[in-house]
């Protein structure tokens, strides 16, 4: 219910008194940035003593499984609590067959980060575009992606990332039914313990441009529009959300996040389970972008954003500012700005 002020309103109410200040400001803020809120998206590629810049993405690198040890470790440091891989195999095929081989390159990585940082949570990307030699996020039949045979590979990708460590699988294909299959799955195989978060409402957007150059995801012949959701959709993303639920996430996903702040809130609103939000490559890059050109201060830029998201309502945010965002977060510096 609105609160509506009598007539009289003012000079008796004068909301600029609580902004007299900066430790009244301090007192009354009603958002807040956390370490606990942040959740840093990782590249993978197969090789050794890898660490290549994305250009796209200035500060953001593709590792080798010896040399990400490293970048977990500063993460860690920094008092980020979970990271989220992805993977870009050697070795592409139609189907996407090693995102769920034994020695590939995302379980490979596990296995290193589990023995070497064991109190880092990690969460695995569930999907086959970066795996594919097409760049589509399934089995491709009659060019377009067969829902349900694209399932059953779910299953034993989510499957083989928990058994070499993963502790959060996160299915990110906006297949119908894959909360479902990959629930089930990882149940039959003795991981009922093992959490989902799902990419519940995850539109065709033009914001994933640098991710696309990074993992090599790019499809090679027309677009993803026929599974990922319509940009003007809003109760579409409410029956995505609700579907995910029942089929057992544990927490659902807003992506991308800046353009999509009313869907934020309206999951939010509307179901009482954690929402994350992912801060994608394309809101990261056009930071970046502007900050070089000089007509952005791009610190507080990032700053803002990240605030605009959890204002929005989400619990997570997924976030390429993670590190940046953590050193400020220690050295207090946001507090002097704002």
């Amino acid at each position: 219910m609105a609160f509506i002020f009598p007539d009289s309103d003012f000079p008796i109410q004068r909301p600029r008194r609580l902004r007299k200040s900066k430790p009244l400001r301090d007192l009354v803020r009603e958002t807040h940035l956390h370490l606990e809120d942040l959740i840093y998206p990782v590249f993978v590629q197969e090789g050794e003593g890898v660490k290549v810049e994305i250009p796209s993405m200035p500060g953001i690198y593709r590792f080798s499984p010896d040399t990400v040890v490293d970048e977990i470790k500063e993460a860690r440091d920094l008092g980020i609590k979970a990271v989220i891989l992805f993977g870009i195999p050697a070795h592409k095929d139609e189907v996407g067959s090693d995102s769920w081989s034994d020695t590939g390159i995302i379980q490979k990585t596990l296995e290193r980060i589990k023995k070497e940082v064991p109190e880092m949570f990690v969460i695995t990307d569930v999907c086959f575009c970066e795996y594919t030699s097409h760049g589509h996020c399934g089995v491709v039949v009659g060019g377009d992606v067969d829902n349900d045979l694209t399932l059953e590979n779910l299953k034993k990708q989510a499957v083989s990332h928990a058994e070499h460590g993963a502790d959060m699988v996160a299915p990110s294909g906006m297949m119908d039914g894959m909360v479902k299959a990959i629930r089930e799955a990882l149940d039959e195989a003795g991981f009922k313990h093992i959490p989902i978060m799902a990419y519940s409402a995850k539109y065709a957007s033009a914001f994933y441009g640098p991710f696309r150059d990074a993992a090599e995801s790019t499809p090679s012949f027309g677009d993803r529009r026929t599974y990922q959701m319509d940009v003007g959709n809003v109760r579409e993303a409410f029956k995505e959300i609700y579907l995910d639920i029942l089929e057992g996430a544990d927490i659902v996903m807003v992506k991308p996040a800046l353009a999509y702040l009313d869907v934020i809130r309206m999951a939010k609103e509307s179901f009482p389970v954690p929402i994350a939000a992912y801060n994608v490559s394309g809101e990261y890059s056009m930071v970046k972008a502007a900050e070089r050109m000089g007509w952005l201060d791009g610190k507080r830029t990032m700053v803002e954003i990240l605030y605009s998201i959890k204002r929005a309502g989400a619990d997570l945010i997924l976030t390429y500012f993670a590190k940046e965002v953590a050193e400020l977060i220690n050295k207090g510096e946001i507090e002097k700005w704002f």
